[in-house]
């Protein structure tokens, strides 16, 4: 698995940018200098994310979301384990 994250992903599993993987690993979305955990999608090069807003519930039961325009870092919550790192006695 790579170190770099896409340009565009969505928690969403009926979304084409779903990537079940990554999100496993963990990602973390900084949007205008604060973290955000109720990110739902984000697009680096064009600058915006979705965000859930309030408990309010579509009629399918997803989440109301809203789209913020902003500067979107992304990145890894934690470091993958590194296997072939060798041991320190």
């Amino acid at each position: 698995m790579t170190d770099t994250l896409p340009d565009r992903l969505s928690v969403d599993p009926k979304s084409k940018f779903y990537d079940e993987a990554l999100l496993a690993r963990g990602i973390g979305i900084r949007f205008n200098g604060q973290e955000k955990t109720t990110v739902e999608e984000y697009c680096i090069s064009e600058g915006w994310v979705r965000m859930a807003v309030g408990k309010a519930l579509d009629r399918r039961g997803q989440p109301m979301t809203m789209k913020f325009q902003g500067k979107v870092e992304a990145y890894f919550l934690e470091t993958p384990a590194q296997d072939d790192a060798p041991a320190q006695a």
